[in-house]
């Protein structure tokens, strides 16, 4: 009987990581299957730039796996049972429930509302497609002046109300933030950044709280009143309560909490990599949500997984957060290094070549995507005998 491998979500944490399975483990050996609600690769890092008016590439993950042996199945995870090792699934043919023996969850992030009434009801987002594709729809219906008031000081913060500002010139676009905007920037990134929303006319309040969002309005902690044909909700990222609620160890934000191998501490057949984890790294500190995050978690998730089944040591992968790279509409960019403790370099690269860097990044990370098993051998490695489960040993 072939190891079942279950890999809930495929966004840039999943499909790279069933790709990466597919291409190292023999397939008489393994049944690799992805769980993905969507039957589109989605490219988060793009999705303003969707809300904004560009029109999305279609990557097909059925596409992207074919030849590889990677199941896919099109469903919504709606549980999990860590004990009997079931994931429960919705899809076109009802509810399914699918056995593994091992589990890679990377079920990503969405929008935190922190308790905000009225987000889930009046604002919009772009954490995810549909999400996305509606906030379009709603800007392009705006008459000029329109007023879109975005809020959140993060990096999808920053790169909406720049796109969005750069793509509808004639509407007022604001962003209201808790903190200093880019206050984690260094002193050059900062002053780039500040040029920036100038230049498109962005009204950037600091400081400020939202404490309601209503139809036409967002209120503040000082009671202050925004009136807003379009809020945009950008205050941070929240993960599916699945893995909380399945009895998996987990932080207090519901993030899955692992050994340096991306290992559950609960449950250490299942792994989890992306938003979804609360790792660690190099130099002790946890990393933050991000696409850079989701690489260095996923390739120790599979290094770990390789390692156990094949009964080898897993390579040494790195697990570091090296800087922001922010777009700030589709001709300016900064990205700013961080040291080993994640504070601001006082270099960063500004402008015209870090919009390079960017788009290279984005395009890069595309083609990976759509090729998740490039390089594939001849001959992939066959699992020890002994592998009918996983996490039982991994070298620390």
């Amino acid at each position: 009987m072939r190891h079942r491998i279950i890999v809930l979500g495929a966004g840039y944490a999943g499909a790279a990581a069933a790709g990466y399975l597919a291409r190292h483990l023999h397939p008489d050996d393994v049944h690799v299957t992805v769980v993905n609600a969507e039957p589109d690769f989605v490219e988060r890092m793009r999705l303003h730039q969707v809300a904004a008016g560009r029109p999305p590439r279609r990557r097909g993950l059925a596409r992207m796996f074919a030849g590889t042996g990677v199941r896919l199945k099109i469903a919504r995870v709606s549980g999990l049972d860590a004990e009997r090792r079931t994931v429960t699934v919705v899809g076109e043919s009802g509810t399914e429930e699918l056995q593994y023996d091992t589990l890679l969850y990377t079920l990503g992030s969405t929008i935190a509302d922190h308790g905000v009434p009225g987000v889930r009801e009046h604002a919009l987002h772009v954490a995810q497609r549909p999400a996305s594709e509606r906030l379009r729809h709603r800007l392009e219906a705006l008459e000029p002046g329109g007023r879109v008031l975005v809020v959140g000081g993060n990096l999808t913060a920053i790169e909406a109300a720049t796109e969005i500002a750069e793509s509808h010139p004639r509407l007022r676009v604001a962003l209201a933030t808790t903190d200093e905007l880019g206050g984690w920037l260094g002193a050059k990134a900062r002053a780039h950044l500040a040029r920036a929303v100038d230049r498109f006319g962005i009204h950037v309040h600091e400081h400020t709280t939202i404490t309601k969002v209503g139809e036409g309005e967002a209120l503040t902690a000082d009671g202050e009143r925004f009136e807003t044909d379009v809020t945009v909700w950008a205050a941070g990222f929240a993960v599916h309560p699945i893995a909380a609620d399945s009895g998996l160890a987990v932080t207090a934000k519901g993030r899955i909490s692992v050994d340096r191998w991306m290992r559950s501490v609960s449950h250490p057949e299942i792994l989890a990599a992306g938003d979804s984890v609360h790792a660690i790294d190099d130099h002790g500190r946890p990393l933050p949500m991000s696409c850079a995050s989701a690489g260095f978690t996923r390739m120790r998730a599979t290094s770990a997984i390789i390692a156990e089944l094949t009964g080898t040591e897993p390579p040494k992968v790195p697990s570091a957060y090296l800087g922001n790279c922010v777009s700030l509409g589709s001709r300016d960019a900064l990205l700013q290094v961080v040291d080993g403790r994640a504070r601001s370099k006082t270099w960063a690269l500004r402008g015209w070549a870090a919009t390079r860097v960017k788009s290279g990044v984005l395009r890069t990370v595309a083609w990976s995507m759509g090729h998740p098993t490039f390089g594939l051998p001849t001959r992939r490695r066959r699992i020890r005998p002994a592998s009918t489960d996983a996490g039982k040993v991994v070298a620390d």
